[in-house]
């Protein structure tokens, strides 16, 4: 009888060894501030080889949106499969476990089912007064600059700038009495002069590792930080772009009926050099900063194509999840506004491509509405583990049915928000985004539904969102607001515990 038992438990012990071993690796690739300003999206002038290649690999979602289009929240919906109307947090400097102290984050959840988990880059937001989660990752994370110059004239002849404060959580109370530094960089440097070239090598060296415990499953977070501001790029990226292709936006002002303070102008472009406190900015200005644009994209994108040669040479591809996930898109001067931190469709619309090698098909796209919460069960699902369960919200649905077969549909919309202030008081834009319609009911929460002010625009008939429609079809502002009723109502900023 115990040679029995023992035999039995050799016999469970190998097939536990074995249905580790045939868990698949998790790559996650988040890239700060990339809007589908991409060939694969059918942006002609994008110069972006392996955005494309890894698009080739699977599927790409055309219709993908962040849940809040700001950075340190958009990476809390990300990891912790949690809205921003659900934690209540829409800003840079409150840390998500302040919302839920005890929420389990996406890498923490693969790391208690046996993954080695790290981070490399970017991937929760640092700065601002907020930090890491290290509970998150198996190994300290890998830290990068976000803010870096290497000419010392860009940064005020080497002084701390406002946006090096930032992101370096110094003199936080003193931000604007610290010198701007430049908004772009061209400078004839090898890659890994800039922090997205080292975190590329710093990918390599973990992948090549691998081997070295072939029964050790890793989940692995690239954060990239092109192309966020400033606007550096070695010049050789500089140069694969035609300046003159660039066309300046047509439409500068807001669109007609929508409320005043919906929109924006300059963000945090004010906290570099040379951009006016005010607009309008010149046409000089506003073609480098198009042109900084992309050639930060096409810097960042052969980085990513040297992650993925090397993923190719360890003959890891096979055995590899891979998501590419931008955090929010970017204004461009349409409508006369710059940056993020809107709920227009510039802002919100992000690149999302899952590589699900025997699942998802390799080319394959999708018109299927997904958000950013939605990557958290998707991957859960893919991997095989058991659905994750909080204690955070979790507002995603899995997307698996549509990477099987892309003409299916899991939901009919996609939700995100964003905080304005009206009268004095804060307010939420809730927003509903259809294939066809985008949806924005701006509200106290909790306050009456005839208090709210409507947003709706029709990306069929007005895909430029030029005005405002919502007085004009009352039949789909109804339709849409039911769709808003069946939510939770958005919550505000937690309390603080105090200390």
């Amino acid at each position: 009888m115990h040679r029995l038992l023992c035999f039995l438990f050799v016999l469970a012990t190998l097939h536990a060894a074995a249905s580790a071993s045939e868990r698949p690796h998790i790559l996650l690739i988040c890239v700060d501030d990339l809007k589908p300003a991409i060939g694969c999206y059918g942006d002609p002038l994008a110069q972006t080889p392996n955005l494309d290649r890894l698009a080739a690999r699977g599927m790409r979602f055309d219709l993908a949106y962040c849940n809040q289009a700001v950075c340190a929240p958009s990476r809390n919906n990300l990891l912790l499969g949690s809205r921003s109307t659900s934690l209540g947090i829409y800003n840079l400097s409150d840390n998500f476990r302040q919302a839920v102290p005890g929420a389990v984050t996406l890498p923490q959840y693969f790391k208690s089912h046996g993954w080695h988990t790290e981070a490399i880059g970017k991937i929760l937001h640092t700065g601002h007064g907020n930090h890491d989660d290290e509970i998150s990752w198996s190994v300290p994370p890998i830290k990068e600059k976000v803010i870096e110059y290497l000419d010392p004239a860009n940064s005020a002849d080497g002084k701390l700038t406002r946006e090096e404060a930032y992101f370096t959580n110094q003199e936080l109370n003193n931000i604007r009495d610290l010198p701007r530094g430049a908004a772009w960089e061209n400078q004839d440097v090898p890659d890994n002069a800039y922090a997205d070239g080292r975190i590329a090598d710093a990918a390599i060296q973990r992948l090549r590792k691998i081997k070295e415990k072939p029964e050790q499953r890793v989940f692995l977070a690239l954060g990239f930080v092109k192309p966020h501001l400033p606007f550096t790029a070695p010049k050789k990226y500089w140069d694969m772009h035609d300046r003159d292709a660039f066309t300046l936006p047509k439409r500068v002002t807001p669109p007609e009926g929508a409320p005043v303070y919906a929109g924006k102008t300059l963000g945090e472009l004010n906290n570099y050099a040379p951009i006016p406190e005010n607009p309008p900015l010149t046409p000089e200005i506003k073609r480098t900063l198009l042109h900084g644009y992309y050639a930060a994209v096409s810097f960042m994108d052969a980085q990513l194509g040297r992650v993925l040669d090397e993923l190719d040479a360890q003959g890891l591809a096979q055995k590899t999840i891979i998501v590419l996930w931008g955090d929010h898109g970017w204004h461009l001067g349409d409508h006369g506004m710059w940056t993020k931190h809107t709920n227009y469709e510039q802002a919100n619309r992000i690149p999302l491509i899952f590589i699900a090698p025997d699942i998802a098909a390799p080319a394959s796209s999708t018109r299927q509405p997904a958000e950013t919460v939605d990557v958290l069960p998707t991957l859960v699902e893919l991997a095989g583990l058991p659905p994750h369960t909080g204690p955070q919200p979790l507002d995603g649905t899995s997307l698996v049915p549509v990477l099987r077969d892309p003409s299916m549909r899991v939901r009919d919309h996609a939700t995100h928000a964003f905080p304005r202030q009206r009268e004095g008081k804060p307010i939420i834009g809730r927003a509903i985004r259809t294939e066809r319609y985008r949806l924005v009911e701006w509200k106290q929460p909790g306050a009456a539904a005839n208090m709210a002010d409507i947003e709706l625009y029709d990306y069929q008939e007005d895909p430029q969102e030029t005005r405002n429609m919502a007085p004009l079809q009352p039949a789909v502002v109804a339709e849409l607001r039911a769709i808003l009723d069946r939510q939770p109502e958005a919550k505000m900023k937690p309390n603080p515990k105090k200390k």
